[in-house]
């Protein structure tokens, strides 16, 4: 694997593609302030395993992408809920349908937490470049469904101590899937060291305001002909269920996939639901 960069308007995008070119291109967008590192290496040779050609991206402000100018948001403004984001969730769409136009391809769009609901954006506003779409862990924009549990609230505003690797560990074991294991720690650690190894600024409060002042997409959900997969976890307490279960009612056609213990993550133990559900949501583009 070979990291690219590519002039996407304003912004450069660092990417990685892998798999032959030959085969059909799945995008994975990821969630908030974490790079293209967080898709795991083993996650992305699984589905070029299944036959895909795997494209993955650090979004605008996170890893080697460009990093913006710009305030973010602070506690007073998160718990407020009064975002004044320097770029939008649609902005952030745009950079990853530009990165398939340089590709010249159409893809699979699969995208996690914030990269779902950005993901949802690359279906709306770029049809031509969307074959399917799975979002997970996401939720439309309505702002009744898919909120933060309160007792939650607390990891946005949390600043990291003085092993922020340790941190992330704990946040995801607070955060994350019922039965996370010994190796699911060690993924955090192994992916931490390597994304604070390639990051080259701070962002992720400007992501977090494009989040916060995200756009109701119900009514746009309503027009996709696109193939949708809607992954949820019943135990997410970060995006709650009803956000999915929300952008799944929106979406003519699509499946909601409620997976038994799974949390704001990507557990190990929640891989297999999710590679066939992107293969199944493939195979009905096929069909």
């Amino acid at each position: 694997m070979r990291e690219e960069f590519v002039a996407v308007g304003d912004v450069e995008l660092c990417y990685e593609v892998i798999g032959e070119p030959d085969r059909p291109t799945i995008l994975l967008i990821m969630g908030l302030g974490l790079s293209m590192d967080w898709w795991r290496d083993d996650f992305c040779d699984a589905l070029v395993d299944r036959g895909f050609r795997v494209v993955r991206f650090d979004n605008r402000d996170v890893g080697r992408s460009t990093h913006l100018g710009g305030r973010g948001m602070g506690a007073w403004g998160f718990l407020t809920r009064r975002a004044r984001p320097v770029y939008t969730l649609g902005d952030m769409a745009d950079d990853a349908a530009g990165l398939l136009a340089h590709l010249d391809a159409a893809a699979h769009v699969v995208g996690a937490s914030l990269g779902a609901m950005v993901a949802q954006e690359v279906a709306i506003r770029h049809p031509d470049r969307t074959l399917s779409l799975t979002s997970i862990m996401g939720r439309p924009g309505d702002r009744r469904t898919g909120k933060t549990h309160p007792r939650l609230v607390a990891e946005f505003l949390r600043r990291p101590g003085a092993d922020p690797v340790e941190d992330l560990v704990a946040s995801f074991r607070r955060i994350g899937s019922a039965g996370r294991t010994p190796e699911d720690d060690e993924d955090v650690r192994v992916t931490a060291r390597r994304a604070f190894a390639r990051e080259t600024g701070a962002g992720g409060d400007r992501q977090l305001a494009a989040c916060v002042g995200e756009r109701d997409r119900t009514a746009d959900l309503g027009a996709l002909t696109c193939p949708t997969l809607v992954i949820h976890g019943d135990r997410d307490r970060i995006i709650r269920p009803s956000g999915g279960r929300a952008t799944a009612a929106a979406v003519p056609g699509a499946e909601l996939l409620e997976v038994p213990g799974m949390g704001h993550d990507l557990a190990r133990s929640t891989w297999p639901a999710v590679l066939d559900g992107v293969e199944r949501v493939v195979t009905r583009t096929r069909a």
